[in-house]
């Protein structure tokens, strides 16, 4: 099974191509998770630098533009209820991601736009998946994953 993936765009940019782009990183990254069997859903918002950033200043206090943001709905509330007895599909969360950002960064380290994108996507994607890299063993996994996700696309620096 694929994902179905919600694609919003608050920019003026058109972005079929991005979504395409997307579509094929997170396919991936469900397949190599050995998660292709079940029935998931996320989002994918693309937005503009001020955007972001305030949506950063918001939700996790930070006054700063950044590439990329992620809401899983499975992070677990205190005193959360969950629904039980009824098929649905695995809600991951959303994903932010600055597509002025992603050119910035793309510059910046020398790669192509779809190449930042790329990573950006998977890096989303794994995120709602529950990964993290706030310690230096959890980066070493999570950014081992991104690696092969793109390896597997010939995605290249």
């Amino acid at each position: 099974m694929a994902v179905d993936i919600q694609f919003y765009n608050q920019t003026d940019e058109a972005v079929d191509v991005y979504e395409k782009m997307v579509e094929i990183v997170v396919n991936e990254t469900i397949k190599q998770e050995k998660l292709d069997q079940e029935t998931l859903e996320c989002s994918f918002i693309f937005v503009d630098n001020e955007q972001i950033r305030e949506i950063n200043a918001n939700y996790r206090n930070k006054d700063a533009v950044t590439d990329v943001i992620t809401f899983a709905i499975e992070d677990e509330i205190p005193g959360e209820i969950k629904i039980q007895g009824v098929p649905m599909p695995r809600m991951l969360g959303d994903v932010f991601i600055s597509l002025p950002r992603t050119r910035e960064q793309a510059e910046r380290y020398g790669h192509s736009f779809e190449r930042e994108l790329s990573f950006l996507a998977v890096h989303g994607c794994l995120h709602l998946l529950g990964y993290d890299h706030l310690e230096p063993e959890e980066e070493k996994i999570m950014f081992g994953k991104q690696e092969e996700v793109l390896n597997a696309l010939g995605i290249q620096r």
